[in-house]
């Protein structure tokens, strides 16, 4: 049983806002005018804040620790408070700039407890209903839920909650989370989510706001991060808490880091302070996404005592071991690639140059309709030096191929930049299989690893050679606890059972 249906409906005070502040810059809703993601690399899941500093304006940091996680999501944004009365929500889509100015946060500025979400789509649409935060009514009140990852029985449980009564207004694995949690048994909001914990299977970390409390919590196999971290003033009196995706987005704030949130572990927060309530769910253990340390994350935040950029270093240094060539300089594929070219450059006693030139002005959007071509696109990101290319032996490192498109002609471009080799080398093993956690990487079908070998790979991107990182090389320098890290991208071994036909649209088909 889920427990008994609220049929409370959405009371007045919940002010959803869906006017377009700053209209000259965001541009309209029509979906032509829209962000378009650059094909480089795979697409990121979602961002997650939350604040709980009574006596400020909690949103107003919310939204500077959103802009430091908009790599995390680039469709949507939304923030909501609470004044330990009543919830307020802003959201809309696109950018946080374009979400956010003065006049929006002024209609939130009255309360002390709030919560943020960034989000690129894994499950629903790119639609203004899908944006989160999201709300849900209960007999214990109101909440807003803000989630980062993917549940992967997201259509049996909303089956389920279907029949018994609950309405569902969105296409989003998010609001199936949050009703779940808010028609759950329990007569705490902590225990609730801890029968959520034994119901919903796949990623789902998340912030949800109440009336006068924020709970933060990362599912029992931990596939996506958080971070709690104290919140000072300039003489280091603590005056509240944040949790956020990343701890680079706690510094965005100054707040001080404490520690990781644990997977399964619930934390509830209000004015007496933090509770912990940790969950074990038998057969169920910690398999956070070695993906984090490659890619998803950023270089300067800290993820279970390991500093990426560190580790992205050391992933050069291991793949210029694993993958040594005579060649004349290294460059990277900016930007993610950056520490890894540093490091096998260091490792291989070349050169390291930048090679490719990134236009600071694109970076994952703003790639229209009409320009959605590959070639198009890298023209548009990267601009190559033909001063630094010209009659070189050239390794080009980047974080990983996907289905491929994106790195051939990347190849080409430096070619014509007149690099006499072109020898790419790829920070991460071979991704053969989809991820069903919250990273869009695609279906088998159209991973390139998953249909060619390494030489066939070679031939299709345009290399003279062509070398991955080994999953044990990679795993080696991320360091810390291997057992506790998911990479079934390079291997199939997924930590649960997937539905291998999922696709991000299924709950808009019913």
């Amino acid at each position: 049983m889920i427990g008994p249906c609220c049929t409370t409906p959405r009371p007045p005070e919940i002010v959803i806002s869906r006017r377009a502040p700053n209209a000259e810059s965001a541009g309209d809703l029509h979906p032509e005018s829209l962000p378009i993601y650059d094909p480089h690399g795979p697409r990121e899941e979602c961002g997650v804040v939350g604040i709980h500093a009574p006596g400020v304006h909690a949103a107003r940091l919310v939204h500077l620790a959103l802009h430091a996680l908009q790599h995390r999501g680039q469709e949507s944004a939304g923030i909501a408070v609470s004044d330990g009365q009543r919830l307020r929500l802003h959201k809309r889509l696109g950018l946080v700039s374009q979400v956010f100015d003065d006049e929006a946060l002024a209609t939130l500025d009255e309360g002390g407890i709030a919560i943020g979400h960034t989000r690129y789509s894994t499950t629903g649409s790119n639609s203004l209903p899908n944006v989160q935060p999201v709300y849900a009514a209960s007999d214990l009140g109101e909440l807003m839920l803000g989630h980062n990852g993917n549940l992967v029985n997201a259509t049996w449980l909303r089956d389920e909650l279907g029949e018994q009564g609950v309405e569902f207004t969105t296409a989003s694995d998010t609001e199936v989370l949050a009703r779940l949690i808010a028609h759950a048994p329990g007569r705490t909001w902590a225990a609730r989510v801890e029968h959520a914990f034994h119901r919903a299977m796949g990623a789902y970390t998340f912030t949800m706001l109440t009336d006068g409390a924020m709970i933060a919590a990362r599912d029992p196999i931990g596939f996506r991060p958080l971070a709690l971290g104290r919140l000072e003033d300039g003489e280091g009196h603590p005056y509240g808490w944040a949790v956020a995706s990343e701890s680079a987005a706690l510094d965005a704030i100054g707040a001080r880091f404490v520690r990781d949130v644990e997977a399964g572990e619930i934390l509830t927060i209000d004015v007496d302070g933090v509770h912990s309530h940790r969950t074990d769910i038998p057969g169920r253990s910690e398999k956070l996404c070695v993906f984090e340390y490659v890619y998803l994350a950023r270089p300067d935040s800290v993820i279970d005592g390991r500093l990426l950029y560190e580790a992205r270093l050391e992933m050069g240094r291991q793949l210029a071991r694993e993958h040594p060539t005579a060649a004349d300089l290294v460059i990277p594929v900016p930007d993610s690639a950056i520490p890894a070219a540093i490091g096998y450059a260091e490792e291989a006693g070349l050169p390291f140059r930048e090679g490719l030139i990134k236009s600071r002005y694109v970076g994952r959007t703003f790639i229209q309709p009409a320009q959605r071509s590959r070639d198009t696109a890298v023209r548009m990101k990267f601009n190559p030096l033909p001063e630094v290319l010209r009659g070189k032996r050239v390794v080009v490192v980047d974080d990983s191929i996907v289905r491929g498109t994106t790195t051939g002609p990347i190849v080409a471009m430096l070619r014509r930049a007149g690099a006499a080799e072109v020898h790419v080398r790829i920070h991460s093993p071979q991704m053969r299989h989809p991820c069903y956690m919250g990273v869009d990487t695609g279906n088998r079908g159209e991973l390139i690893a998953a249909t060619h070998d390494l030489d066939a790979i070679r031939r299709a991107i345009g290399a003279d050679s062509l070398g991955y990182l080994s999953e044990e090389g990679l795993l080696a320098a991320v360091g810390g606890r291997r057992e506790a890290r998911c990479t079934a991208c390079f291997n199939g071994r997924y930590p649960l059972d997937v539905p291998l036909d999922v696709d991000k649209l299924i709950l808009e088909r019913g």
